[in-house]
């Protein structure tokens, strides 16, 4: 998805603390370095089953910046608006649970 893309759709914005902030963004750059790392493997002739073991360990790294940020996302947004009355946010939760499931 584009900046653009995301700026059209994605209209709700949050606050993050500094900590949550430094943490998914420490978690973010070494995923980019993850991936470079298997850009370079890939131009230099690795071995598949060398990058395929790279692969996975890139997925569980985004699976574990997911954990991490549904997490926050619930004990923060979804709290908030339950509390406020606004009942459509499980409906969302669910909706991302069932893209994040696939």
């Amino acid at each position: 998805m584009s900046q653009e893309e995301m700026e059209n759709c994605c209209h709700k914005t949050k606050e993050r603390s500094e900590k949550e902030y430094k943490d998914l963004i420490h978690r973010l750059n070494r995923i980019e370095g993850q991936v470079r790392g298997i850009k370079g493997m890939v131009e230099r002739d690795v071995y598949c089953t060398d990058i395929l073991v790279q692969v996975a360990a890139v997925n569980a790294a985004l699976n574990s910046f997911n954990r991490v940020l549904l997490a926050n996302h619930i004990k923060t947004c979804v709290t908030q608006d339950i509390l406020e009355g606004k009942e459509e946010t499980v409906d969302e939760l669910l909706a991302i649970l069932q893209k994040l499931m696939k």
